[in-house]
């Protein structure tokens, strides 16, 4: 039986400390402000905002609200970011995506300073990342994958690593991230040929594929970690979720595995509030 990764339990450590933090801040006259911009009435959209809220209420930190209707032009967006890049009192901006197909998310992105970049969706952003300038910061589900193994004293220096997944959003950045912990790093895809055997080589594995439950115990052996990043509806179509590994095959073989829910996901907002005192920091 494998050790549990346990997301909440890093996010209750985590979460101690951006207290601490905040309460740093205020005392010299500076309240952490996250700038949320929404576009439509998406649900997860708003339940990611009502989590993100709640965890700014718990730590100390504020919110500032810019909700547009899914009609709105492109100018209104653009002048909503305008807004937040310009309000010195807000220091880290969250922008919802996907946009409206009406919008250009390019145009969007593009407007957004990496600096008030929360969630690592500009090119800026990107490019920080890539050449560990400390320009913006990485998109908070990759970063929470790191949280994650040095929680848990996990260390990818030396190890075999293979993150299964290429996008932007998780695959490509927290491959990044590994190797700047000096992890040897390998990417699987849907291209990939015998991708088992390229799995069970692994010391880590990250599982970031989308897909329900896709990755089964041929994949694993022994004494792997697996962090599970997926999140998605069961195939049965039963309620709940379910992540893009087969966790019931898989957990016995293994020697730790994050489960879904209450992995990655439970870490995603805390990083999100990470990067927003981080950036309050940056000014005080």
């Amino acid at each position: 039986m494998g050790q549990l990764l346990s997301g909440k339990e890093v996010a209750e450590a985590l979460t101690a400390v951006m207290k601490k933090d905040v309460e740093a801040l205020k005392a010299k006259g500076i309240t952490p402000t996250l700038g949320i911009i929404r576009v439509g009435e998406k649900g997860p959209d708003i339940s990611y905002e009502k989590g993100a809220t709640k965890r700014c209420e718990e730590v100390g930190a504020a919110v500032k609200n810019y909700v547009l209707p899914e009609d709105t032009t492109q100018e209104k967006l653009l002048e909503a970011i305008r807004q937040a890049n310009d309000d010195s009192g807000v220091h880290g901006i969250l922008l919802f995506r996907p946009l409206p197909k009406h919008i250009d998310d390019n145009a969007a992105r593009a407007a957004l300073l990496p600096r008030k970049d929360m969630d690592g969706i500009t090119d800026g952003s990107m490019a920080g990342l890539y050449s560990g300038s400390g320009q913006g910061y990485a998109p908070c589900t990759a970063e929470s994958v790191i949280k994650i193994l040095e929680h848990y004293q996990i260390d990818p220096a030396g190890k075999r690593v293979v993150v299964v997944g290429r996008s932007t959003v998780i695959g490509k950045p927290v491959a990044l991230l590994l190797l700047e912990k000096n992890g040897t790093v390998t990417i699987c895809h849907s291209k990939t040929k015998d991708m088992p055997s390229i799995i069970k080589e692994a010391d880590i594995v990250v599982v970031a594929m989308g897909r329900a439950e896709s990755v089964g115990k041929e994949s694993f052996r022994e004494g792997q970690i697996v962090v599970d990043v997926g999140v998605n509806p069961k195939p049965d179509g039963s309620k709940g979720t379910c992540g893009d590994v087969k966790f019931a095959e898989v957990e016995p073989i293994v020697a730790a595995i994050s489960p879904v829910p209450g992995g990655v996901g439970s870490v995603t907002n805390c990083m999100l509030i990470n990067h927003l005192i981080r950036a309050a920091q940056r000014v005080s």
